[in-house]
């Protein structure tokens, strides 16, 4: 069938089209120059117009496109419009049948996922909406058109629904499904630790997105959290146990968890540090025992092995004496003394620190020389090579220390471990890595997390960690990997634990509001069970630490323990000297800020609110080798040394005193004031 413009018609529109010829699934609109093939499947609408003599067609197209027909006869224009519109009804009806099976097809296999009971990961989301996509490209109607048919239309909506609002109906039906675990597994939440986990932590512990980071504030049980996921795992047979994997920082925290894990569980699950798992891998890989340098567990031997060789350099070459001095005066203004400084007793301890931190910052980092310059940001390039060039000697002395042992030292563990993973040489048999204290991580330490899950696609990632506690950066450990966890381990989830076990409310509101003054802190929320005072937390002028001690010695009970801390080792007070005689009841212990993460205490007295000399917080004076091969500083005023004072806070169960110097207060002293901090003339 066929419609023409009648003649006058056609010179009167003037338009590139002049017939229109329906075809077995379509129509072709044509004119003496141009043709226009419009199949059924394209068609959004007809519509059929009276001109003010001729008729006129006009086809609605995909992105509200138009083809337009002018200039026919209105009695043909009707009756070709009226067979033309039953032919593309009837083509849609059927196609409408064809439509309402693929939609159904799609939204049953959602409904399997979404009743399979099991957590619902983000990326099976990113699966469903794929195969809507694929489903809707094999639809042969227009998208459209598909709410103009009652077979389609609810389909059509609810598949749009999950385009749209996917991330929501995903949480809905987690959030159903662990609404429903809670409830059937209540006994292993109440038994798995020696108290029933609270919600947030059963929530963390259930979730099952491939890699999860929870951030847990200081006294919120985070270890708890670890030990019921290794517990869930086991329980839920989605783990054997030896394809968990638990690392922690240090060979106290990891027996520590060991000793839980024994407890609770009753299963051969062992915890590791990052060292201990390097070991394995390469005992693994090259069937040899790696020998740990005697340099790396003996502080005594490192330091005189470092102060030797860096006394005989000053000693033998003038050039290097004046580099030294140059660099430590200058660039750090230490008070350097005149002639053999080198020699200085009261500058050994000082340098002695100073070196391990470079030459452990030069081996963390691994390469050649020209490597480690081209890595540095341009405008420490320089001075860097020029540092370099001093510290050369003391690199050297240790590689030949490490050779003469046949040894290894804790950086190469890592860099050799990495290595044979990437090359294939050990196949990793876990499929779940559980890590606390993620906020210390290093750069380095990340690799090898990051080697072990490319090995092993299936391996899933879940750290528990506090960005509010990241305190050693000094080390390598770069807060990024925290704050940014999914941009560097892949696509997961982000809990938080929301109560604390150890301090009351008030240590905490003053704790938490004085740590998120820095927004780069990540935010979270974190209640206490226990009530505070007013006086929970008092601002005490230093020279009252003795009046302090004998007024607690009147009322402090035998099982009750005080812990004192500074920011430096060397400002532990004097009279604790005297003190096991003066006040032998008291449990007194001295520490510094970053010994005491990790601890707890019912007391604890933080020391040292000043400015000028050992000032805390402490200037930012930082080497060219710091800036240039640690993380970058935060832009925000004293942001680890805020931190710090956060750690030192949430020692405390039931009260913290902050000693402050009369004439030159610390900075912090003003600020916890304006918290509403009470300050007292006298304990």
């Amino acid at each position: 069938m066929e419609l023409k413009s009648t003649p006058m018609g056609q010179r009167l529109a003037q338009h590139p089209y002049n017939r229109v010829k329906l075809l077995n699934a379509g129509i072709e609109v044509s004119g003496e120059k141009h043709q226009y093939l419009i199949p059924f499947n394209e068609l959004i609408n007809i519509f059929c117009k009276k001109g003010i003599v001729w008729g006129e067609l006009e086809f609605l197209l995909p992105e509200d496109k138009v083809v337009r027909l002018h200039g026919t006869d209105w009695e043909e224009t009707q009756q070709f419009y009226r067979y033309l519109y039953q032919s593309w009804q009837n083509w849609s009806k059927e196609m409408s049948d064809i439509s309402a099976q693929v939609l159904e097809k799609q939204l049953h296999n959602i409904n399997e996922i979404t009743q399979s009971n099991r957590w619902i990961k983000q990326s099976k989301l990113s699966e469903i909406q794929q195969s809507i996509k694929e489903s809707f490209s094999a639809i042969p109607l227009p998208l459209e058109r598909l709410i103009q048919f009652d077979n389609c239309h609810t389909l059509y909506q609810k598949c749009l629904e999950w385009l749209k609002q996917g991330e929501t109906l995903i949480n809905k039906e987690n959030s159903a499904w662990v609404t429903q675990i809670l409830n059937d597994h209540a006994e292993f939440f109440n038994t798995i630790e020696s108290s029933p986990l609270n919600e947030s932590q059963c929530r963390a512990v259930i979730n099952g997105e491939e890699n999860v980071l929870v951030l847990a504030g200081a006294g919120s049980g985070k270890t708890s959290v670890l030990v019921a996921r290794a517990g869930w795992l086991l329980r839920r047979q989605l783990a054997q146990p030896d394809q968990i994997l638990l690392l922690a920082f240090g060979r106290k925290a990891a027996q520590e968890m060991n000793e839980r894990l024994s407890s609770r569980l009753n299963v051969d699950i062992m915890a590791k540090t990052f060292h201990a798992l390097a070991v394995s891998v390469i005992q693994q890989a090259t069937k040899k025992q790696p020998k740990i340098s005697e340099l790396e567990v003996n502080s005594e031997k490192r330091r005189a092995l470092l102060l030797g060789e860096w006394r005989e350099q000053c000693q033998q070459k003038k050039a290097q004496a004046k580099g030294w001095r140059e660099w430590l005066s200058q660039e750090l203004e230490w008070d350097i003394p005149d002639g053999e400084f080198w020699n200085d007793k009261k500058l050994e301890n000082q340098i002695a620190i100073r070196l391990e931190r470079w030459v452990g910052l030069l081996r963390m980092k691994g390469g050649s020389q020209k490597s480690l310059i081209e890595s540095v940001q341009p405008e420490y390039t320089e001075a860097f090579k020029k540092y370099l060039k001093l510290l050369s000697p003391l690199l050297k002395v240790w590689k030949t220390a490490l050779k003469e042992e046949d040894a290894i030292d804790f950086s190469g563990l890592l860099h050799q471990a990495i290595n044979l993973i990437e090359k294939g040489r050990f196949i990793s048999p876990w499929k779940h890595i559980l890590v606390d204290e993620f906020q210390d991580i290093s750069p380095l330490r990340a690799s090898l997390l990051t080697a072990l899950k490319q090995q092993n696609k299936q391996t899933s990632l879940f750290a528990v960690g506090d960005d509010w506690q990241a305190i050693y950066r000094f080390s390598g450990a770069e807060l990024l990997l925290t704050t940014s966890f999914h941009h560097s381990f892949g696509e997961g989830a982000e809990c938080a634990l929301d109560t604390t076990y150890r301090f009351n409310d008030t240590i905490g509101n003053i704790a938490n509001t004085f740590i998120q003054q820095n927004p780069v802190q990540l935010s979270k929320p974190l209640n206490s069970l226990v009530k505070g005072n007013k006086k929970s937390v008092v601002l005490l002028s230093d020279d009252q630490l003795e009046s302090l001690l004998n007024k607690m010695s009147g009322y402090v009970e035998g099982n009750e323990t005080i812990l004192l801390l500074a920011r430096y080792h060397y400002l532990k007070p004097e009279l604790l000297k005297k003190a096991k005689t003066r006040w032998p009841k008291l449990d007194l212990q001295f520490m510094t800020f970053h010994a005491s993460k990790g601890q707890q205490a019912d007391y604890v007295i933080i020391l040292g609110l000043q400015e000028g000399k050992d000032a805390f917080p402490a200037p930012a004076r930082e080497s060219i080798i710091e800036l240039a091969l640690l993380p970058s500083v935060e832009d925000y005023p004293n942001a680890e040394e805020r931190r710090l004072m956060y750690v030192a806070l949430t020692r405390a169960k039931k009260q913290v005193w902050l000693l402050f110097n009369k004439q030159q207060p610390s900075c912090f002293v003003s600020e916890l004031k304006s918290q509403g901090v009470p300050m007292q003339r006298k304990p």
